[in-house]
């Protein structure tokens, strides 16, 4: 019976993995210096692009807002008025099998849809960047425009006193009914639209700040000083056998 043999020259466990330990003395060049650079957090937060960046999101929402307006106005401009015709007693729709009624709601969401659409490409055009403090704010002004367009139009257009109305114009005269919104889900087609419309925009033509980052992530990109590198095809592991 003879021992096994045992390979000459074999590495200790001690000696063992040597590359995973840290260089001694924290030099740089080695791997834990590598991610520690690109892994630590920022000294500190940037307070003017931040800033900055609070500015541009709160400008648009005053505009944006402040755009209701228009949309009210041609609201009540386009939209279809409900006849309403009295005979002393009780007020009745003119035309029983109109559609005038749903009318006023479509009017409404087209223009959100409109209006979603050039505030966020008026947007984009001017800032050329997106982020989500600007994506918030026209979001946000989306949706106070359109609250303003819906109650600046329900308040020009015709009373909603209807009992005093058909009194004022008197017996079998038609007369408008009160502009009013039957489906407030229509209220969310600005927002929408310009949600769509800026994610859209600025994936397209939006500036690419991440380009390139993960090819040389951590310091470890092909070329980079101090990368370890793949083990060639050709060699072979040591046998541990006899």
């Amino acid at each position: 019976m003879t021992a096994p043999l045992t390979p000459p020259n074999r590495p200790s466990s001690d000696d063992h993995h040597d590359w995973q330990k840290p260089d001694p003395g924290g030099e740089p060049g080695g791997p834990a210096a590598v991610y520690g650079s690109h892994l630590a957090p920022a000294p500190g937060v940037d307070r003017d692009g931040l800033r900055a960046d609070l500015l541009r999101a709160g400008v648009t929402v005053v505009v944006v807002t402040v755009a209701g307006v228009l949309m009210g106005l041609l609201w009540l401009w386009l939209a279809p008025r409900v006849p309403l015709i009295s005979d002393n007693t009780a007020v009745f729709l003119n035309d029983s099998e109109g559609e005038e009624a749903i009318g006023a709601d479509g009017t409404f969401a087209l223009l959100g849809l409109a209006f979603g659409v050039v505030s966020a490409g008026l947007v984009f055009l001017f800032h050329r960047r997106g982020g989500i403090f600007l994506t918030v704010g026209l979001a946000v002004g989306s949706v106070l425009g359109s609250l303003l367009a819906w109650q600046l139009g329900t308040r020009l257009g015709p009373t909603s006193d209807v009992v005093a109305h058909a009194r004022e114009v008197g017996k079998g005269v038609v007369f408008d009914a009160p502009l009013e919104m039957h489906a407030h889900g229509v209220l969310l087609a600005w927002g929408l639209a310009a949600m769509v419309v800026n994610l859209g925009l600025t994936a397209a033509w939006g500036p690419r700040e991440f380009e390139g980052e993960w090819a040389s992530y951590g310091g470890w990109g092909p070329g980079t000083p101090g990368a370890p590198s793949a083990p060639s095809s050709g060699s072979a592991a040591p046998s541990d056998g006899a």
